[in-house]
This record gives structure tokens, sequence and C-alpha cells, in this order.
């Protein structure tokens, strides 16, 4: 009993507790919106390739009224795990997930597509159980990942959009196809957008921008016609 009562109290020591879903990461700012009720337009979850966006053309976010929630190396698990959060408790009028090029480098262990795609739309679901507006991403195309070799993920991105894709036809959601835009003939990032063959470039976030607010420009114009 003396053993393990002192084992209780050294596990702490050597075994520190980790924030898996990183909730930590956009506390202060989102208690911030909300001490000051603020009116976010749309969040943007994800991973580093949010992160990065938000990094390389904060302008965009700011003049749309966009909250960037990405958060490197984060898988869909972690994203669903801070989804209310970052993104319900928030009272956005959208949400815009683009996620699964880290499941499929499986930054957190391994983890089938099915179960990827399962995150992503329970996602979607707690976003319209809380009267916020999705709009889904695909995937952006990957030939390979610089931290982890050998993995072969473009033949896996095109899978998992082919799922985001379809099941967005079947909810009568908007889906953003990045991916046909961007890829090489490899099916990876095309260059001119990258330098890692992952993460975009100014560029790259450009061209993204131009897609997603194609996209958003249709479905504000759908919005005013409903109402007339």
């Amino acid at each position: 009993m003396k053993i393990s009562f002192f084992l209780a109290l050294l596990f702490p020591l050597f075994f520190p507790a980790q924030d898996f879903a990183n909730f930590a990461r956009y506390q202060k700012q989102n208690e911030s919106i909300l001490s000051e009720n603020i009116a976010v337009n749309t969040v943007f979850m994800g991973d580093s390739i949010t992160e990065g966006w938000w990094n390389d053309d904060p302008g965009f976010f700011r003049k749309n009224n966009f909250a960037g929630r990405g958060i490197s190396g984060q898988t869909t698990s972690q994203m669903l795990l801070r989804f209310r959060e970052d993104v319900i408790k928030l009272h956005p009028k959208r949400v815009v997930i683009l996620a699964g090029i880290n499941d499929i480098a499986e930054n957190t262990g391994p983890i089938s597509l099915d179960k990827v795609f399962g995150n992503i739309v329970s996602m979607a679901e707690l976003a319209q159980a809380n009267n916020i507006k999705v709009i889904l991403c695909s995937v952006l195309p990957a030939y390979e990942f610089g931290w982890r070799k050998g993995m072969q993920p473009a033949e896996k991105v095109l899978k998992l959009n082919l799922m985001i894709k379809d099941y967005a036809q079947k909810k009568h959601l908007p889906y953003i196809d990045y991916h046909t835009a961007m890829k090489d003939s490899r099916n990876g990032l095309d260059a001119q957008y990258t330098q890692d063959e992952v993460h975009p470039n100014l560029l790259g976030y450009q061209k993204m921008e131009e897609i997603l607010m194609k996209t958003l420009k249709k479905q504000e114009k759908k919005h005013r016609e409903a109402l007339l």
C-alpha cells in the first residue's frame, strides 16, 4: 500500500498531464470574444494548414470577420474534442472544416479512413445541432510527408475526399474542392503552391481563398433570394 501511495505521488512528476485536445491554445481568444460579445461570421476548424493560413494572410480573416482555429499537427479526433470550445461556444454563422491529413499521417496513431470520416461527420452534426452552417472541404493533395516518409498519402486523400464529397451532396452541404485545383500529376500538392509538399505558401492560400469565396458568395446570394 505504501509503495502504491508513493508511486501515485511521483507519477505526475514523471508523467505530467497532457492537454490532448489542446483546449488551452485558443482559450484566451475565445474568452475575449465571449466577454466582448464579438459576432463571429465564420470559424475555420483545422490543423496546421488552417493555422498557417492565419499566419500567412491574417488580413483575409480580419476583413471577413473570420476566426482561425487551426492547431498544428492535430487529427480529427482532437478537433472533435475541442469543437464545442473553439466553434460552438463562439456562436458563429458558419464553420469551415478542413481536416484529415494528419490522420492519414497517423500523427496520433493508426486510424481507418471510415473513422476519420466519422469524426468529420460528427463535427458537422454538432454544428448543425447548434444552428451553425457547415462547409466541408476536401483534404489538400499530398504525395509525401516530410515528417513521416513512406505513408503514400495521395491515394488515401482521394478516398477520404470522395467520402466527404458524397456526404456533402447527400446532406446538401457546400463542398469546397481545393484538391482538384491544386494537385499536380502525382496527386501531390503543386510545387507553385508549397515549399514542403504539404503546407500551402501564400500563393496557395490565395488560391484557396479564391475557391472558398466563390462558394460563400453563392451561398449568400441563395440566402438573399430565399428571403425575397
